[in-house]
């Protein structure tokens, strides 16, 4: 049970290198098979299609993120500084990340399957009840005025995603973006965040 968890966790790892250097969209199962010298009937095994692939890759990369702004909400105290510390794990992973398009509503636009779609809503589900919790927990300790955490959460979340959309837009979704504007996304998510704490109080 160990080994097959090893193996397939070493295919979601092949798979996200691939994913991230051509895309979801140009990268085939054969392709990944091979870059892991792995016969395709054992690659098919693990992953029956390429949809089942990217749904493991979704649950990989998302686990990772929750693993971290969960560890850091444990050692961090203030609503603001928390926010800002998440910003910053958000960011890294969206620049990692990029080719695969992920905060923009679906792994890629080629892949229209309504599992891929309704899983990846469960992950930004999963984010927005994560951070209502840090408004409520702010609310309590009255360090910001009595609000409706969900819903605060769900506007603060998508004015984060509208700036992150901007930069997909300028990097015309097929263009890396450059680093200038990797750092002016961030110190626009940065100013957002400070601004909306500063309006909750």
């Amino acid at each position: 049970m160990v080994e097959t968890d090893k193996k397939r966790d070493t295919i979601i790892e092949g798979a996200i290198k691939r994913f991230i250097h051509y895309g979801i969209n140009k990268t085939t199962m054969n392709e990944i098979a091979e870059d892991l010298s792995v016969s395709k009937p054992s690659l098919y095994y693990y992953f029956p299609d390429k949809n089942s692939l990217v749904l493991g890759v979704i649950d990989k990369i998302f686990s990772d993120y929750f693993e971290l702004i969960e560890k850091e909400n444990t050692s961090i105290i203030l609503l603001g500084d928390k926010l800002l510390s998440f910003i910053e794990i958000g960011h890294r992973f969206f620049q990692k990340y990029y080719m695969l398009h992920l905060s923009g509503g679906s792994p890629d636009s080629s892949l229209n399957s309504e599992e891929l779609k309704s899983h990846f809503m469960k992950m930004k589900e999963k984010n927005k009840q994560f951070h209502a919790g840090l408004f409520q927990e702010a609310i309590n300790n009255g360090e910001i005025a009595e609000t409706d955490a969900e819903k605060t959460a769900d506007l603060y979340l998508d004015s984060l995603a509208g700036i992150s959309s901007l930069c997909i837009l300028h990097g015309n979704k097929e263009l890396f973006p450059s680093k200038k504007e990797f750092k002016a996304m961030l110190e626009k998510q940065i100013n957002l965040s400070r601004i909306f704490v500063k309006g909750l109080k």
